[in-house]
């Protein structure tokens, strides 16, 4: 395998045992790649295994065989405190739901981001909240914001530890047309200016559109999803 792609997947298999305890295959992608700074779409409708392709490559999940190698490392051999540090330094995960914790401010979301990682930085966190247009709103909380404006901290948090690869779950899925184009071309601007390598999922042919690089995970995953 090569170290100078971002992600490089090798025969990966991911089952479940369902409630009627048969094994169901979700995942069984023969190989798929991702250049450095290179921005691809996967398409794929609900169910078709999006979200648990992400997290296997995330080290939220284990699989049942193969590899995942992000930036040169293997993940798949790791114990889970080396994935955690792993994917705290060298991935950025921006969550459909956005996932931030609603106890703390904007900036503490941030913050708290990096201090898995490097260690936080509060300069540098202000800057990037500052980046995504949200200066004024340091101390705000995410109840305070809107939609779009929660999606601006989970992109900052994101890109705080200046990952090597980026993931974006459907990261248009809960926002407006208007707030979804301006969060989408926000994420791929921010990965470019960082050298970042970014593989988004979704189902939207809006957003799909956007990109030059599509992959079908349905053609791509022999199991067919869920």
């Amino acid at each position: 395998m090569d170290d100078s792609a971002a992600l490089e997947i090798q025969g990966l298999r991911k089952s479940y045992w369902t409630p009627e305890g048969a094994r169901q295959v979700v995942i069984d992608l023969p190989a798929f790649r991702l250049e450095a700074r290179q921005q691809v779409a996967m398409s794929g409708e609900s169910g078709s295994g999006k979200t648990t392709l992400l997290n296997l490559i995330a080290g939220i999940s284990t699989p049942d065989s193969g590899s995942i190698r992000v930036g040169g490392h293997e993940m798949t051999s790791l114990s889970e405190s080396a994935r955690d540090r792993l994917r705290a330094t060298t991935i950025g995960y921006i969550f459909q739901t956005f996932n931030l914790l609603q106890g703390y401010t904007c900036l503490e979301n941030v913050l708290l981001g990096m201090s898995f990682g490097p260690g936080a930085d509060r300069a540098v966190a202000v800057g990037l909240l500052e980046r995504v247009g949200l200066g004024a709103r340091l101390r705000h909380y995410p109840r305070q914001l809107s939609s779009g404006q929660q999606q601006r901290v989970a992109v900052a948090r994101a890109l705080a530890n200046r990952p090597r690869l980026v993931l974006a779950d459907e990261p248009t899925g809960n926002l407006d047309q208007r707030n979804a184009r301006e969060s989408l071309s926000l994420i791929r601007e921010v990965c470019r200016e960082s050298g970042a390598a970014l593989l988004l999922v979704s189902h939207d042919p809006g957003v799909l559109s956007g990109f030059d690089v599509v992959e079908p995970l349905e053609q791509l995953n022999r199991a067919g999803g869920v």
